[in-house]
């Protein structure tokens, strides 16, 4: 990949203004993790492609950020890969984000759902976590040049709906038919504005969320093919008692996903393999600039999906701590709140 800067600076100057608020004095942490030897030696091509180049795409913002603020201090930190979303990072990152007022995360590995996020936060630290990022989502009309002021709107008013719901029942045409309790959970706007001390969330945004009560979510999730990286074949997810307990089809996704999470011999401590079957989050998307089917982080924003997580819920208001955090994306689906049809094919009403 070739990073074309001059188109860059025109973005990654209104992000820094406009998403994180920042002003002359201030202190900028630019982070990328890159991936071992041995990492690079098991992806194919492609995927090692994509993640070496979102490594010079951090580099490139690092450049951008210090030429257009001379005023802030501006790091650029590398980090080794920790292989996993929500696993996590390393004691000495963990620590500048904290000493940090901006943290700009352009990872591969998200770095939403960790300890090291929430301590930066309470110190202070303005946070925009960025798994999965790519050019393109800078440029006109991407998920990152969205009218972020109509975005806020429409997102803070379902996350008030998902305050007050208690039950969600959600079904699709492909199968998915799944129901679990949010009563007592607070629904969450990330709308993109980051701008005061402890604000975190992703960048591109457009979301609003919640964490489903655990031990509550019972049926079937069908992730269908095209809509998590790599997955070629249907994937489903079966729920009972707030756990995933099957996986069938989704090829080797499927595989490792069942492995993952010690539905077959994997030979991790039960705790820690039934903390990555829970069902973690609802999530519903609010931005209509984003497009990308197969890419999690603009996926889980696209307006008309919403998203199940499995993993960790505790950095999302539920009481799972986990090393593993996994989204996947709902196009078109029936949501109900409360027996009350919410969304239809995907439009909300309300």
């Amino acid at each position: 990949m070739t990073v074309d800067l001059e188109t860059l600076a025109g973005p990654v100057q209104a992000m820094l203004r406009e998403n994180m608020g920042l002003k002359d004095g201030e202190n900028v942490l630019v982070l990328t993790d890159v991936p071992s030897a041995l990492e690079l030696s098991q992806l194919d091509l492609a995927a090692a492609q994509d993640f070496l180049d979102r490594v010079l795409l951090a580099r490139a913002v690092a450049m951008l950020a210090a030429r257009a603020f001379p005023a802030a201090e501006v790091r650029f930190v590398a980090y080794p890969s920790v292989g996993q979303h929500g696993r996590e990072l390393p004691a000495d990152v963990s620590a500048k984000m904290a000493e940090s007022d901006v943290v700009l995360a352009l990872t591969t590995y998200s770095l939403t759902h960790t300890d090291a996020t929430a301590r930066a936060a309470r110190a202070g630290a303005r946070i925009a976590s960025m798994p999965g990022i790519i050019p393109s989502m800078f440029g006109p009309g991407g998920p990152m040049a969205v009218d972020y002021s109509a975005v806020r709107e429409e997102t803070r008013r379902i996350a008030a709906l998902l305050t007050a719901a208690r039950q969600v029942h959600v079904a699709c045409p492909t199968g998915t038919d799944l129901t679990f309790s949010i009563e007592g959970r607070s629904g969450e706007a990330d709308d993109g504005f980051l701008a005061t001390p402890g604000a975190w969330g992703n960048l591109p945004a457009g979301e609003a969320y919640t964490a489903p009560v655990e031990g509550t979510a019972e049926g079937r999730l069908v992730v269908r093919a095209g809509w998590y990286p790599g997955l070629t074949e249907n994937m489903t997810l079966y729920f009972s008692h707030g756990e995933v307990y099957r996986i069938e089809g989704g090829g080797q996704l499927g595989s490792q996903f069942s492995e993952l999470l010690g539905l077959v011999s994997s030979g991790m401590p039960d705790t820690t393999v039934r903390a990555r079957r829970n069902c973690a989050e609802l999530g519903i998307g609010t931005n209509p600039n984003a497009r990308t089917p197969d890419n999690v982080l603009e996926a889980e924003k696209i307006r008309g999906t919403i998203h199940i997580a499995i993993g960790d819920s505790s950095h999302v208001g539920g009481r799972t701590p986990a090393d593993l955090h996994e989204d996947f994306i709902i196009p078109e689906p029936d949501v109900y709140f409360d027996g009350q049809l919410f969304m239809h094919r995907g439009v909300a009403i309300f």
